[in-house]
């Protein structure tokens, strides 16, 4: 697989785990997200699955595992990070669901 393959196909699983939290990736909110009131967590989560902003200065490496965006004047951040299958350390291929299981983070800017 070559380098801009392998980017290509890690785009696609982090998009997939973010349409599908919780079954293709595992989910964290943060404690400021988790004590927003349910309907902001919701459109969050709703925008977070919906994000499309990519460019240059949040997606560098053409990975899609990072956002941004403002919600009722907050400022929210999403990142996906790679582990191996047990957790324990990064993943040695994220192009490769099989050896790589994602966490992808919700958090209030402030919180990073």
């Amino acid at each position: 697989m070559t380098h801009h393959d392998e980017t290509k196909r890690i785009a696609e699983l982090n998009d997939i785990c973010r349409a599908a939290m919780g079954v293709a990736g595992r989910l964290v909110l943060t404690a400021g997200i988790a004590s927003l009131p349910s309907a902001d967590q919701s459109a969050i989560i709703e925008k977070v699955q919906n994000f499309k902003d990519f460019s240059a200065d949040n997606d560098p490496y053409g990975e899609r595992d990072f956002g941004a965006f403002e919600h009722a004047g907050e400022k929210i951040f999403w990142k996906i990070d790679y582990y191996d299958p047990t957790l324990s350390q990064g993943s040695d291929d994220p192009a490769d669901p099989k050896k790589t299981a994602r966490v992808l983070t919700i958090l209030l800017a402030e919180e990073y």
